[in-house]
């Protein structure tokens, strides 16, 4: 048996009440104010909170196929510093596990090399080419109950109605990055708005993003199937969302770190560049208000590392994408709960923890309780830091957020009841 001693652990009341915590390796055993037991390791959390282990359900591990981006190990290693306990890794990696074979051989890799709980997605279509439905029953046959074709949007309305038959066949869920490049020009790199004009470069329209998340809604209501939108950017994706929430539709979205913290104004460089684009200043508004009101579900990362050299191409050719995944805590609760109150830190553990882990069916995670998993993070919530890119585990150093000054810095992440990050505390 461990121990947690002196922890303050967040009440209902958006109070702290100061309390032991026992766990092993099989999940929490008990949570009182004061624990005497004979423990092979005792944690002394004073002056910390403890928080369950948070989850992103959009994560880009890069391996297989593009390992100078990312690894398994450097991914999740990444992702253990920056709390996450539990990740979902998009399935654009090659080869594409779109079949049983290749998805157990990632299954493997990721058992010998993953430092938090990785549950990989499925693709939606082979080679996430819109042309031929991936092995659902298969896949699904392996444990695998989401899939998506992340990186692009499904092209095809039949395409998109048959996997969402097949999925909900196995009661698995559609996870949807929604784009219809129709609307999309070559060269496009930033929102079509007012700072692309400010500065010369070719726009991305929102309709790029809604038009074809109108369309899936239109189908998850006819299949029945259980639907998620990828990183929501417009203020468009929001209404549809609810107005297909308030039909009954079983439809969930999330938003990014990056969306609910910057806007088009803020686009500088190439690490300001990611897809769906930064948008307006109301669509940012939109999406805060989105999350607030229960029509966006929670919070990701969609944690996309390039190396320095790809992202040293200039707005128009470098690549989609930045890293957050261990930045983003520490910014959401600077921004949200410490400085602005906008979020309580009930409800940023909720976006983060608890909402995740009940729409994804993780029903032993989310929560710090005596019989969900020892997945917990210790955090300093009083500290003040730099955000330090050269800092980061992970390989992609691809940030805005380099040199941001922030509080709730991630102090030890327990993974299974087994300590996978501590800070080097002076």
């Amino acid at each position: 048996m461990k121990l947690i001693k002196n922890a303050n652990i967040l009440q209902a009341d958006h109070t702290y009440c100061k309390m032991d915590v026992a766990y092993d390796e099989t999940g929490i055993k008990e949570i009182k104010e004061h624990l005497e037991i004979d423990a092979d390791e005792t944690i002394d959390a004073n002056g910390l909170v403890l928080l369950p282990g948070l989850i992103d359900v959009h994560v880009h591990l890069r391996e297989p196929g593009n390992e100078h981006k990312e690894t398994i190990k450097t991914g999740t290693m990444a992702a253990a510093h920056g709390g996450f306990t539990t990740v979902m890794a998009m399935p654009n990696v090659i080869p594409y596990p779109d079949n049983v074979e290749t998805m157990k051989a990632y299954l493997q890799k990721i058992k010998e090399d993953a430092v938090v709980n990785v549950i990989p997605y499925g693709c939606i279509t082979k080679g996430e080419k819109s042309k031929e439905l991936s092995d659902i029953a298969g896949l699904s046959k392996l444990g695998i109950h989401a899939f998506s074709d992340d990186g692009v949007g499904v092209a095809s309305k039949d395409m998109m109605k048959a996997a969402m038959e097949a999925c909900k066949k196995e009661n698995a869920m559609i996870v949807a990055h929604t784009e219809d490049m129709d609307y999309r020009k070559p060269g496009a790199c930033m929102h079509e708005g007012i700072r692309n004009k400010e500065l010369g470069y070719i726009g991305i329209p929102s309709a790029c993003e809604y038009a074809q998340m109108l369309r899936d809604l239109k189908l998850a209501k006819e299949t029945g199937v259980k639907y998620h939108v990828c990183h929501m950017s417009a203020k468009e994706s929001v209404q549809y969302l609810k107005e297909y929430k308030d039909m009954g539709v079983d439809c969930s979205g999330e938003v990014t770190v990056h969306h609910l913290l910057l806007n088009e104004m803020d686009v500088e460089n190439p690490n300001h560049k990611m897809n769906p684009p930064l948008r307006g200043k109301d669509d940012q508004e939109a999406l805060i208000q989105g999350l607030l009101d229960g029509t966006i579900d929670m919070i990701a990362n969609d944690h996309a590392p390039h190396s320095e050299d790809e992202k040293n191409k200039g707005m128009v050719e470098s690549p989609f994408g930045i890293v957050s995944i261990e930045t983003a805590f520490p910014l959401l609760y600077t921004h949200f709960v410490k400085d602005t109150g906008r979020f309580t830190m009930n409800q940023l553990v909720h976006f983060m923890s608890e909402a995740p882990a009940k729409r994804f069916g993780f029903d032993k995670k989310g929560k710090l309780a005596p019989g969900y998993d020892a997945d917990m993070i210790l955090v300093d919530i009083d500290h003040k830091q730099t955000i330090d890119k050269e800092k980061f585990f992970s390989k992609g150093k691809n940030t805005p957020f380099d040199g941001w000054e922030v509080y709730g810095n991630i102090v030890t992440t327990i993974v299974n009841g087994t300590i996978v990050y501590k800070e080097e505390r002076k």
